[in-house]
C-alpha cells in the first residue's frame, strides 16, 4: 500500500530504550498513521484514540483489554484497541507494523 498526498513528521517516536519506534503520517483528511519497528520484548502501551493495528512482518502475542487472554498475531493480521485503554505486547521476533488512529 503507497500513501499519497501525506506529511510525515521527521522526528521519530522512541519508547522502550529504543526497542519500539514510529514515525507519524498525517493524511490531509487530518488522519494519523504511524509506521514502526517493534524489537522482541514485553511492553504496556496506553492509547486516548481508538487504534488499528496491522502486522506488517513479525509475530507477538496482545492481550487487550477486557480480553480472555493472550492472542497470537502475526503477518497479515490486524487488531483493534479501544480507546482511553492499555494494552499488552509479547513481541516474540522483530515485528514492522501500522497503526491508524481514529478519534
Amino acid at each position: 500500500m503507497d500513501f499519497k498526498n501525506v506529511t510525515v513528521i521527521k522526528k521519530a517516536n522512541v519508547y522502550f530504550d529504543g526497542k519500539v519506534t514510529s514515525r507519524t503520517v498525517l493524511f490531509p483528511d487530518g488522519s494519523k498513521k504511524t509506521l514502526g519497528i517493534m524489537f522482541p520484548g514485553d511492553y504496556e502501551f496506553g492509547t486516548a484514540e481508538r487504534e488499528v493495528m496491522e502486522i506488517l512482518a513479525g509475530e507477538l502475542d496482545v492481550l487487550l483489554p477486557g480480553g480472555a487472554g493472550w492472542v497470537t498475531v502475526k503477518e497479515g493480521d490486524v487488531f483493534e484497541v479501544p480507546a482511553q485503554s492499555k494494552f499488552s505486547l509479547q513481541v516474540k521476533s522483530l515485528t514492522d507494523y501500522c497503526c491508524s488512529y481514529h478519534p
